[in-house]
């Protein structure tokens, strides 16, 4: 395996071109035994169109293959891993909350990443990605399901080139364990009171259309693309159009929903409601870290291993700093180590690398994360206490806020020279948290108008493991009677 790498290397180096090119095959006849030739004397490709192209231009074959074959296995990797991320938002959600809510929690996480692979399936993915085919040019596509992606012989380059090395099957299974990341970022900042029913059914048309929506005005060709001139708006696996969006469509629905009962007194006092298992919380954690590698490092579209090995160690750097500024802001806050606050900064760091960790160096990255864990001490006192937004996880300030950090980080910490300006990052993250907000205020208000949208105050006292479910999350021991006890 060595041995390929070094040839992959030495054939895709932007540093070594001279050396790429040495000795380029002359002909099609050059690249047997890939190359049949049929009676009539045509050449078929064994591999597809664009194969030859890309062969020719490289100078050579079987590294060229084998680096396409390595690529596609760590796209599915990586959308395992993206996977995983939402076992730990199952966990961190449930463990930050209360006992009784445990099950209509682990229920939304299992509906979430269900309903939204089936949507993106059906609509999703071509909405998201349109290919020119626009209703409104730049901002607006609905098209229908993914179809045969394998169209195009499926061992190709075809389908993305040396930039995209994957089959068009990869390309939507991992970019489809992204799409519902979106609603399960709101369903913990609604947790513990609203309807079941009601969240399905908002989840649903939120990732189907909200979020494909407002990512095709960026990774589908769309009106993002002419921000900050020729470089475009920057956002490399989505701090803003993934994390933000849910961030503040999140924002959006706990307006309309409201506070827990028992959050604030009559006075507005804050009465703090804890978690229920912060060991849950803390494995959801650590396994958002592990997926992220996935998230940031699947999102290199290739198993290329110079922006690939950058973009591991820049979202480690930025995680790491974010739990110790966090840890320290808390510290200095509370007078106590919060291991809550230690949590979010993970995540906070995590999303604000997410938009840059291809373009920043480790220096810059520790930076980003330690400001992002700032930030979010900041921010979740700030909602909590003076804005009355009752967030049980802190979703609107890890996601929302510190994904819009992460975003215009990439005009202050870019070490490529890109272009990406100040001005032109902040008018794509307005827009786009914006119309996230705006979506989903709107939608639950209909919701809400509607069928209703949140549960009965008896139902939240009780817990909605029993009136949602019927069935708590912890069995309880019986209680010794005489006839149970041994003398």
């Amino acid at each position: 395996m060595a041995t390929i790498i070094l040839s992959v290397t030495s054939a895709y180096a932007q540093d070594s071109p001279e050396e790429v090119k040495a000795s380029p095959p002359s002909n099609i006849g050059d690249l047997a035994p890939l190359m049949e030739k049929k009676e009539d004397g045509t050449v078929v490709n064994e591999y597809g169109p664009g194969f030859v192209e890309m062969v020719q231009e490289s100078g050579v074959y079987a590294p060229a293959f084998d680096f396409f074959t390595t690529s596609m296995l760590w796209t599915c990797i990586a959308a395992a891993l993206v996977f995983i991320m939402h076992l730990g938002f199952a966990c961190l959600e449930s463990g930050l909350c209360q006992s009784k809510n445990t099950v209509n929690i682990l229920f939304k996480n299992v509906f979430i990443i269900s309903i939204g692979i089936l949507t993106y399936a059906l609509w999703g993915f071509n909405t998201h990605y349109p290919g020119g085919d626009w209703i409104v040019e730049g901002w607006l596509a609905l098209k229908g399901s993914i179809g045969d992606l394998n169209a195009d012989g499926g061992s190709t380059f075809a389908y993305g080139g040396l930039d995209l090395a994957m089959t068009g099957y990869g390309d939507f299974i991992f970019q489809s364990m992204f799409a519902a990341t979106a609603a399960t970022i709101v369903s913990g900042a609604v947790a513990e009171r609203i309807k079941l029913g009601s969240f399905m059914v908002y989840a649903t048309i939120l990732v189907g259309f909200g979020y494909t929506i407002a990512g095709s005005w960026h990774w589908g060709g769309g009106w993002l693309g002419s921000l900050n001139g020729e470089a475009g708006f920057k956002d490399f696996a989505g701090s803003t159009v993934v994390h933000a969006f849910g961030g503040f469509a999140a924002l959006g629905a706990v307006l309309v929903l409201g506070a827990r009962k028992g959050k604030y007194t009559s006075s507005g006092q804050v009465k703090p409601i804890l978690g229920h298992s912060m060991p849950l919380a803390t494995i959801g954690v650590f396994l958002l870290f592990l997926g992220w590698f996935g998230f940031n490092g699947g999102s290199v579209l290739s198993a290329n291993p110079g922006p690939l090995g950058l973009v591991f160690t820049t979202t480690t750097l930025a995680a790491c700093a974010g739990a110790i500024a966090a840890i320290a802001a808390g510290w200095v806050i509370f007078k106590k180590p919060d291991l809550s606050m230690a949590l979010n900064g993970v995540l906070a760091g995590l999303v604000g690398i997410t938009a840059n960790a291809d373009i920043v160096s480790p220096a810059g990255a520790i930076i980003i994360g330690g400001i992002a864990g700032v930030i979010m001490v900041g921010s979740v006192i700030a909602f909590e206490k003076f804005l009355k937004i009752d967030d049980p996880v802190g979703a609107i300030s890890v996601h929302g806020i510190c994904g819009i950090w992460g975003t215009l980080a990439c005009a202050l910490f870019d070490t490529t020279d890109s272009g990406y300006t100040i001005g032109g990052q902040l008018i794509g993250c307005l827009a786009v948290c914006a119309f996230a907000f705006a979506f989903s205020f709107i939608l639950s208000l209909i919701l809400k108008v509607t069928i209703g949208i949140r549960v009965s105050e008896e139902d939240e006292v009780a817990g909605l493991d029993v009136s949602e479910h019927g069935q708590p999350a912890y069995s309880q021991p019986p209680v010794p009677t005489a006839a149970t006890v041994s003398v």
